[in-house]
Parts: C-alpha cells; sequence; structure tokens
C-alpha cells in the first residue's frame, strides 16, 4: 500500500525553516519554502521558490506545488497568508497570524481573554506620545506596532527628554507604548496543538536577553510556574482554534505572570528541545500541520540553550564542551545576526550549569 507525500509549504526560508525540514525529512514530508533571498539557508534542504511574498503569480505557484502551508515568521503580509488560504489549508490561522503582525491588537486580544499584560496605549504622533506617557508614567517602552523583532523598532523612555528622540528612531510608523515591567525573570512556554485539538506544553523555558536579542534559554523542569503559564497559553489555543506551534513570553513580577508576547510558530526559546525532548518543537510542528499524531514533549534530560549572534565560535570548541550540540544555520556573519545555537544536555543542573557557562564564554571570545 502506497500513501502520498505530504508536501508542506513554508513562508520564509531562513533557520527555522530549515530546522522544520530537518525534522520533516525523516517522517517522509517534502517542503517547498519561498523567500525573496536567493541564498537563504533552508534551501539546501527543500524545494527554494524564490520571490516576493506580495507577488500573485508567485504566491499561486506556491500554493499549486504543496497541500498545506505554514510560516517561520509573522512578517508576511496579511493579504497573501488570505491569499493563499484561500487555495490550500494554512496553519496556524491566518487569524493568529494576523493577531501577532500587530503589537496593539496583540495586545488588545490578551485583555479580551484576561491575559494579563503591561497597561498599553496606542501612539500615532509625537503629541500623542506626551499624552500617553503623562498617562502611562515612566519608564516605559515604545515598540512600532509592526515588523518589530529582536529588539528592533524599540525604545526605552526613561525622562521626558526621551520622548523626542524615542519617536524618532520610529519613524513615524504606528506604535504603542507599555509600562516598564520590572520583572523578577522571563520565561516562556511553548506549545503544540493537532488538528484534532490534542495538545500538549513543553517545560517552560527562563529566558535571558540582551540588546532585545535572545542569548541563552534554561529549560525548567517542575517550575512552580508551569500549569499558570499553560492555562495563559490554553486561552489562545481555544480562542484560534489552534494548529501547530504556540509560543507565549511572559514576565513574572512577584509570583504572577503578565504576557509580553505571542509568536504562532516554533521559537527560538524552544531550541532546546531538538535534544532536550522526547519530540523537538519543529517535529511536532510539522507533525500538527500535516495532520499526524503529535509526539511526546516531556524532558529526557536536563538542558540549556545558546544563541551565537553576528559571530560563531570554531566548531570544534564547542563541540568541546560536555554535552554541547552545535546548529549552525549556514548563514554569513553580520552583527545582530542569529548565525547558530547550541545545545547542551546533561543530567543534573550543575553539568549544564557548567556547560552553559563554557559556552557563554566561547560567544563572549569570537
Amino acid at each position: 500500500m502506497t500513501t502520498k507525500t505530504t508536501t508542506i509549504g513554508i513562508l520564509g526560508a531562513g533557520q527555522l525553516a530549515r530546522m522544520l525540514a530537518l525534522a520533516g525529512l525523516p517522517l517522509g514530508l517534502r517542503f517547498v519554502v519561498l523567500d525573496p533571498a536567493p541564498d537563504a539557508c533552508a534551501a539546501v534542504v527543500s524545494t527554494h521558490v524564490v520571490g516576493g511574498y506580495g507577488d500573485r503569480e508567485t504566491l499561486s505557484r506556491f500554493a499549486g506545488m504543496v497541500d498545506v502551508v505554514t510560516y517561520e515568521f509573522e512578517n508576511v503580509p496579511a493579504e497573501s497568508v488570505n491569499y493563499l488560504a484561500e487555495r490550500v489549508p494554512v496553519y496556524p490561522s491566518p487569524r493568529a497570524l494576523a493577531a501577532s503582525r500587530d503589537r496593539f491588537a496583540e495586545k488588545s486580544l490578551f485583555v479580551e481573554l484576561g491575559i494579563p499584560t503591561p497597561k498599553f496605549i496606542a501612539v500615532d504622533g509625537l503629541d500623542g506620545l506626551r499624552a500617553a506617557v503623562s498617562e502611562i508614567g515612566l519608564p516605559a517602552v515604545l515598540k512600532t506596532r509592526t515588523l518589530g523583532y529582536d529588539g528592533k523598532g524599540q525604545s526605552v523612555i526613561k525622562r521626558d527628554d526621551d520622548i523626542e528622540g524615542a519617536w524618532a528612531r520610529a519613524g513615524g510608523a504606528p506604535c504603542v507604548l507599555e509600562t516598564f515591567v520590572p520583572f523578577t525573570r522571563e520565561i516562556s512556554v511553548v506549545v503544540v496543538r493537532g488538528r484534532g485539538g490534542e495538545t500538549r506544553f513543553y517545560p517552560i523555558g527562563e529566558n535571558t536577553h540582551s540588546g532585545g536579542i535572545l542569548r541563552h534559554t534554561v529549560c525548567c523542569l517542575d517550575d512552580p510556574a508551569q500549569s499558570a503559564a499553560e492555562g495563559l497559553a490554553s486561552r489562545l489555543l481555544e480562542h484560534f482554534g489552534y494548529v501547530g506551534v504556540l509560543a507565549l513570553e511572559l514576565f513574572e513580577v512577584d509570583g504572577k505572570l503578565m504576557a509580553n508576547e505571542m509568536a504562532p510558530r516554533v521559537h527560538n526559546t524552544g531550541h532546546w528541545s531538538i535534544e532536550g525532548a522526547q519530540t523537538s518543537q519543529f517535529e511536532n510542528h510539522v507533525r500538527a500541520v500535516a495532520g499526524l499524531p503529535l509526539g511526546g514533549t516531556g524532558a529526557v534530560c536536563r538542558s540549556a540553550m545558546v544563541n551565537f549572534i553576528g559571530t560563531i565560535p570554531d566548531a570544534a570548541e564547542v563541540l568541546s564542551v560536555d554535552g554541547a550540540h552545535l546548529h549552525d544555520y549556514g548563514k554569513a556573519p553580520r552583527p545582530g545576526r542569529k548565525l547558530g545555537h547550541a545545545t547542551v544536555c546533561g543530567d543534573s543542573e550543575g553539568a549544564v550549569e557548567a556547560g552553559l557557562n563554557e559556552l557563554l564564554r566561547l560567544t563572549r571570545n569570537c
């Protein structure tokens, strides 16, 4: 008996698409990626359609090559996703993508669903920003409503003197002003939901950022915040009738959780799962969108993940660290660019902490 091979289309062909394809190929799945960059790093493990996300002819050709579509980042035009959804199933739903693309829409959804989030106000001009600062108070964070990631499009306003400069850096784009949160720690919960509603949660990750970019994540087993984080993420899953992996980033403040943002896709804070979980977030995402049974999400070891930003250490140095696993994305070095990551696994917190510190030392020496 033969079964038809499912071909998954991915909007975007960066490292997340690459890792999705690497996870899905052993399952007999095939992949087509759409990306305007001719040297996109996922092209080596998939069929690469080179073209713009807004080009209807390219989108039509792409849709004709695949059975289902997913995406690796949020900054795809909503019109393009809706166009594809009229021709082929798209998971997660275009509604989830639309909510995550616009920070004001995202925060408004959190409020609607009773998910605690920092106080926020939409800002469309300098006078509006001054009024919002008066209402929210300082310090506060000004964020562009769209096209912001890895710290881009964000400014912290500490004093009234910072207001004009923050608005200038936003370039006149519509923004959201948010209360600055003096958090105890930043955590995230990654969850996968299948087409039939089956839901599985990964252990939460504790995240460390610098310059708005994730630097490292530690997988937290039996963490006291796990249940509360799952409860908040579940509200989003139910609201969207969600299919695929979703990540919810949270601030912990005095033992209570407050949502920062959601990502309707596989997420950097879940990279530890490739070696550290029964089934990686990447494999579970392609299982979900292809309609396959989900895999277990439990941890198989203690683990942590380090991003390599701008430069990447020598492979031999990384692999000399006990329990380390290197993932080189094959991308050209550039300041602020994620070039790869390493996971370190161990049978104790001490072993993982030692490996994590060694990997962090290597990043500082690059």
